[in-house]
């Protein structure tokens, strides 16, 4: 009993020891992000399981029927827990257990059934609002899903649509299996960095999650429900009102106690524990070290939770590759990427480093957010953390619209000046979690200056571009609804933290790179940043125009050699 309770402390793809050997309670990525065919709603998608075959049958991957799967929402900084805590438990049956087939006559093995709850009580009770919602089959072929007589006789899409609820609260509900709509080149990412960019032609970079599949649970919520004052979008006082933003973040929990049986029976008992979560993309992957991931994986963003792991944001292990004087000449493909050691003459932010430090207490830090009366003591805590000033608040609390965290634009060289605003999802719980600023309008998929790179090319936008850049005041960039304010389905994030990494949100506000002059901000080496990509750059097929907004799942019996290449 011991054992098995150990085992389960163990997010993203087999990301941490323990969980890698539960893949059904493994919560792969977390997507929040302002519906693109409705202003008045925001989506959440939690993907479960990572790296599910098509072809995996005879017995396809489900949502495990011992598993809590929860979506936690944070919208208030006055109470210690989650404000909205969605509840996922699923159940399967056997509805002909007389065949080896998942699917045989119009009937379905493992078909599965979902009960969704919902608290807006810190978790001190739960409501049901759906009761019964059905999860569709696996995409097996076309003879189990649209074949007569024996298939379901009817198409996919039709299986997606029908399994969309509405809940007694009015939210839409979608669980079942999908798409994997993440891409990253795993394959150079775990080579220590070895990344091989979008257009190489000797090597090239190939999506480990090509062709590959994951269950999503995916939910459209009322801007209203999620407000912390039930306030809906016209009532929002500008596009960056601080009273709309959001804290997301997914998990899941197992009971402590697993029993085998001599005649093949599993028996669960005692408290559920929290075996996965997933927040911000890529911490427990790319930041978190091995002898702590299981660790973070046990323990949720409150109560102080995560400052034990604060240290890995000041002092990143991938800024190490990125800095000639550490390994960067042992890491080529990072070459593109490269920290300021001497911003403005003065500022250097590798590992180890001053920073910002030395302006600590000085009179010119009056007014901003590094002032010791607003956010210096964990904006600047010693002299050694450098990254405390911009990726710690990137994943801890989400950015202010305060000096210094405004663009350049206007700032005529001085960072400590008033610039351009572009963000303000800032909710100070220092705790890991996906923060979304809802007031923020979605950039339509069809508009030419749509980007993956989210939050950074509205910051390119807002620095370079005559329809942005000729003003400091507050107006709509496009987007600005990008990662890391919130995350959409198109988002590359693993491009975005690496450049975040090598500084270009610092270079952003006006810490520009090492090369640069007072008339020349735009460096080389801020050109080089910007352009740099860590391999595939959008996912392997087309996603929905409409919720879920994920792609259907592969179909095992379909390869298209072209999907996996």
């Amino acid at each position: 009993m011991l054992i098995c309770s150990v085992s389960l402390f163990a997010s993203s793809h087999r990301e941490a020891p323990l969980i890698s050997n539960d893949p059904l309670a493994d919560n792969t990525d977390v997507y929040a992000f302002k519906s693109p065919d409705d202003p008045n709603t925001i989506t959440i998608i939690a993907n479960y399981i990572p790296f599910e075959s098509p072809e995996g049958g005879p017995n396809y991957y489900n949502f495990g029927p011992n598993v809590r799967y929860e979506i936690h929402i944070k919208n208030k900084t006055t109470t210690a827990g989650d404000d909205i805590t969605y509840r996922f438990t699923f159940s399967s049956i056997n509805e002909d257990p007389t065949t080896f087939f998942n699917i045989r006559l119009g009937k379905q093995n493992l078909k599965t059934t979902y009960k969704c709850e919902k608290s807006t009580d810190g978790g001190q009770s739960f409501q049901v609002i759906v009761a019964a919602g059905t999860v569709p089959p696996n995409n097996i072929g076309p003879r189990s899903i649209e074949g007569k007589t024996v298939g379901l006789e009817t198409d996919y899409n039709t299986l997606m649509q029908g399994a969309i609820a509405t809940a007694t609260s009015g939210e839409k509900v979608f669980c079942g299996p999908v798409d994997d709509p993440f891409f990253v080149d795993l394959a150079g990412a775990f080579d220590v960095g070895n990344f091989r960019p979008e257009g190489n032609t000797t090597n090239a970079p190939k999506d480990g999650l090509n062709r590959f599949n994951v269950h999503t649970i995916a939910l459209k919520v009322p801007v209203s429900m999620l407000q912390k004052d039930g306030k809906g979008m016209s009532q929002a006082a500008n596009i960056l009102d601080p009273e709309y933003v959001i804290g997301v973040w997914a998990s899941a929990s197992r009971q402590m106690i697993k029993t085998l049986y001599s005649a093949g029976d599993v028996g669960y008992d005692g408290e559920y524990v929290q075996v996965s979560r997933l927040g911000m993309p890529l911490t427990n992957e790319a930041i978190i070290p091995i002898g702590m991931k299981d660790r973070w994986n046990s323990v949720t963003p409150y109560n102080g939770n995560d400052l034990q792991f604060a240290k890995y944001f000041t002092n990143p292990e991938l800024a190490l590759y990125m800095d000639d004087s550490q390994f960067g000449g042992a890491v080529p493909s990072l070459n593109a990427l490269r920290i300021q050691t001497k911003s403005l003459s003065s500022f250097d932010f590798r590992n180890g480093k001053p920073g910002l430090f030395g302006l600590k207490g000085n009179a010119a830090l009056d007014g901003t957010a590094l002032s010791e009366a607003a956010f210096g003591g964990v904006l600047l805590p010693d002299n050694a953390s450098p990254r405390a000033v911009d990726l710690l608040p990137i994943f801890y609390t989400g950015v202010p619209n305060l000096i210094p965290y405004q663009l350049a634009t206007g700032k005529n060289n001085n960072p400590l000046a008033k610039g351009k605003p572009f963000i303000h999802n800032f909710l100070p719980t220092l705790g890991d979690m996906l923060r979304l600023n809802m007031a923020v309008p979605a950039t339509p998929r069809d508009d030419p200056k749509f980007s993956s790179l989210g939050l950074v090319q509205a910051a390119v936008l807002g620095i370079t571009d005559p329809a942005y850049n000729t003003t400091t005041d507050l107006q709509w960039i496009p987007n600005m609804d990008g990662f890391p304010n919130g995350r959409r389905l198109e988002d590359d994030v693993t491009t975005i933290e690496l450049q975040a990494v090598s500084g270009v949100v610092l270079a952003a506000v006006g810490l520009f790179y090492d090369d640069a002059t007072p008339t020349a901000p735009v460096s080389p080496q801020l050109l080089s940043v910007l352009t740099f990509n860590s391999g595939p750059t959008k996912n392997d097929t087309e996603l929905k125009s409409a919720f879920p907004y994920v792609a259907s799942p592969w179909r095992g019996f379909d390869y298209p050699e072209k999907a996996r290449f």
